[in-house]
């Protein structure tokens, strides 16, 4: 295999890997080629990646991924949202085990958060290639597409659009960072705005969806342990704020009476870090992205358009502080004379895994020695608008120093083959329920 000297993953991760984990099908090497040969598509210099939901370099690592899957006998299908989906048939035809994640990242994104989801699951298969084990009841697997939501700042679009969740004005509304719209998009993905509406699946065919993720928290890590069970999932927000005032010359226009769009988005920006607190113990937000119209240096912002995200585990708390932060933000707006405006581009409702899956998932845990962390997931997965239709469980792989979304994302491969053989467990033992 061909390796790229200015990424050293690879090496990285089978430089410390302990291959008596590799038993029951199951190979660390495999994981490790695959995991570097997906960090190569959209590769940038500083080390991570860069693939975008309906991009053609998410377009690329879904190939791939559709390559591996026929390899190992799965049956490949996509529907007209780019999500994946692969098969294999069981002794009885009852509804399937899933399980999966994504190949999207965020700009400058880690080489761990969605593919280890994608590539654990695809391993369960492999396994049983490896050792002759037909399961009882059918097995998926799934990679969904635009999970991050890099692309039309509004996340989860592939499992939206397999459970119907996504409307047809929020379709419309859809714009991404080009200025094209969803049928825009899809027509450069390969796909129509008509197939993407029938991509709304029949959930009644699948009886659980299971997903590995890296942690994208400490936890784990100041637990010692390699791999924890999620006990619930925050619903995000996404508020969408724009404040528009008037744009004049730098020079000539005088300080007083400025309608100046930046200084009033600012004065809302240091405030939002005071808001959360007041609501409960596990509400955040976030002002990550934020766009300035003209955008010169010597020009008086006419316009600034913020995304705020907004998360909590229970819905209630997470709402009244939407609402709170709308409010706050008419009152700075109204102050400075500057025009609000402000939409809400995703609402997801909190998911709490069923106690009995996490017991589960803990039997799981102490058949290889793991003590069970319990974990509440502050960030957004697919497992979650899937879990509003059917029962959903989520593995945590530890993440050195809670890193994500980033370069330096970081899992060791131990971690990730040992989150792979309790993925193993618990889906097999679920198939013979």
């Amino acid at each position: 295999m061909p390796v790229n000297n200015d990424n050293p993953l690879y090496e990285e991760l089978m430089k410390d890997y302990d291959t008596a984990l590799d038993h029951s099908g199951i190979n660390g090497e495999r994981i490790a080629k695959r995991l570097y040969e997906l960090s190569q598509i959209g590769f940038v210099q500083v080390g991570g990646v860069k693939r975008p939901g309906f991009s053609d370099e998410e377009k690329a690592a879904k190939e791939l991924v559709k390559k591996w899957m026929a390899e190992a006998g799965l049956l490949v299908k996509e529907d007209g949202a780019g999500n994946i989906m692969a098969r294999l048939e069981g002794k009885s035809n009852v509804a399937a085990i899933a399980s999966g994640s994504h190949v999207d990242s965020v700009p400058n994104g880690g080489n761990f958060d969605g593919p280890l989801g994608v590539l654990s699951a695809l391993e369960v298969a492999e396994s049983w290639k490896e050792i002759g084990y037909l399961p009882e009841k059918p097995y998926e697997v799934i990679v969904f597409s635009d999970e991050e939501g890099s692309r039309f700042n509004s996340g989860l679009t592939g499992s939206q659009a397999m459970t119907g969740a996504i409307t047809e004005l929020e379709m419309a509304q859809l714009r991404d960072y080009n200025g094209e719209t969803l049928e825009q998009v899809l027509a450069h993905y390969g796909s129509t705005l008509d197939a993407f509406k029938t991509a709304k699946r029949d959930l009644s065919e699948l009886e659980l969806f299971v997903e590995v993720h890296i942690e994208q928290g400490k936890k784990l890590e100041k637990a010692d342990q390699p791999v924890g069970i999620v006990n619930g999932i925050a619903g995000p927000a996404w508020l969408e704020v724009e404040f528009v005032g008037e744009a004049g010359h730098a020079g000539n226009t005088p300080m007083i009476g400025r309608k100046d769009s930046l200084v009033t988005a600012a004065e809302f920006l240091q405030t939002i870090p005071e808001f959360p607190k007041t609501i409960s113990d596990t509400a955040v937000a976030t002002v990550g992205k934020l766009e300035v119209f003209p955008n010169g240096a010597n020009v008086i912002p006419e316009k600034v358009k913020l995304l705020v995200d907004i998360r909590d585990i229970n819905e209630e708390p997470r709402d009244r502080l939407i609402d709170q932060l709308v409010e706050q933000a008419e009152k700075i707006a109204a102050k400075n004379d500057i025009q609000l405006n402000s939409k809400l581009n995703t609402r997801i409702q909190p998911v709490p895994i069923a106690e009995e899956l996490q017991e589960r998932l803990a039997a799981s845990l102490e058949k290889f020695g793991i003590s069970p962390t319990y974990i509440p997931s502050g960030a957004g997965h697919d497992a979650m608008n899937l879990g509003r239709f059917i029962p959903v469980a989520m593995l945590f792989v530890r993440s050195k120093d809670g890193i994500s979304h980033n370069p330096k994302e970081w899992s060791s491969l131990n971690d990730c083959v040992t989150g792979i053989h309790v993925l193993k467990d618990f889906v097999e033992d679920a198939m013979k329920r």
